[in-house]
């Protein structure tokens, strides 16, 4: 069970070339799978049959998982039972007829441009603060993961042009422009960056020892200038993300233009930020049309 489960594990790195992370994510996905055969006694894979597969769907529910992440669970087993049919291990996907329940949609929370401008115009005075600030406005300016800012290189960035390329999702690589304010502020932090004791030298965005910075860094960084910016909300690179997103769409329109700056390879994962949009437009209008609400006596 484990070699297959293993080789499982390095087509998807190897073959399917996905990230370390998301394989990390079905790793810990097909544990909670063959934690649940060991408490029921289902020798797998010969005892996985639909029945199991179905129990297994209502324990995580029962265990208080989340719909999304019920989903994702399913959804990664099927994907590992797709792979044993195919290996000739089951003679069908005991998964193909479970069904997860359905998540709610949640839309991405967002900060508004007078947010954005009071977070990323900090005072510098320091390595880390200059590296900060280049942080935010590189994740506000081109829309970046976290994982593809912390991945950055020096040779993926062209400052004559200002343009830099990155590495997405499925190791897929995307050139992105970068906005003026961006561009001084990543100006300033390379001068900056001489300074420190440097042990990486490809990273563009290093710790205070000279490594490249780790995702949890920045994660917390940014949280700590939301809060001194006087900031009430949790601040995340993600938020920026999206952030950047929703403010293209609302100023351009451009569907597309945003699925491409974003690395969506499936426009339907775009297409949340044009609830995002209407919102906005709702907003407006409730405040600003004279015959938008009832009075109230």
């Amino acid at each position: 069970m484990q070699a297959d489960i293993d080789q499982y594990l390095t087509i998807l790195s190897v073959e399917r070339r996905l990230s370390t992370h998301t394989v990390s994510a079905y790793r810990r996905d097909i544990k909670k799978l063959v934690a649940y055969a060991g408490t029921r006694g289902v020798l797998l894979w010969q005892g996985l049959t639909p029945h199991e597969a179905r129990l297994f769907a209502a324990d995580l529910n029962a265990k208080g998982l989340s719909a999304k992440s019920i989903q994702r669970v399913v959804s990664g087993c099927r994907t590992l039972c797709n792979y044993l049919v195919s290996a000739g291990r089951l003679k069908a996907n005991p998964f193909d007829d479970v069904r997860a329940p359905k998540a709610g949609k949640r839309l991405p929370k967002t900060l508004s441009v007078d947010q954005i401008t009071t977070l990323v115009e900090l005072d510098v005075n320091d390595p880390l603060s200059y590296r900060d600030k280049a942080v935010m406005e590189l994740f506000y300016s081109s829309g970046l993961r976290l994982a593809e800012l912390c991945d950055l290189d020096i040779r993926d960035i062209d400052m004559g042009s200002l343009m830099l390329r990155v590495t997405g999702k499925g190791n897929k690589t995307r050139d992105l422009p970068m906005g003026r304010k961006a561009h001084e502020a990543l100006q300033q932090w390379l001068m900056q960056r001489a300074t420190l004791p440097i042990k990486d030298h490809d990273a563009v965005f290093l710790s205070q020892l000279g490594k490249r910075i780790a995702p949890r860094t920045i994660q917390q960084r940014v949280k700590y200038w939301a809060q001194r910016r006087g900031i009430d909300i949790a601040v995340s690179p993600h938020m920026l993300r999206h952030s950047f997103a929703s403010h293209m769409l609302e100023s351009s329109g451009d569907l597309r233009a945003v699925q491409e700056l974003l690395g969506h390879a499936n426009i339907s994962t775009t297409q949340i930020y044009t609830h995002l949009d209407f919102q906005h437009l709702a907003e407006v209008y409730d405040k600003a049309h004279p015959r938008a609400k009832l009075k109230t006596k």
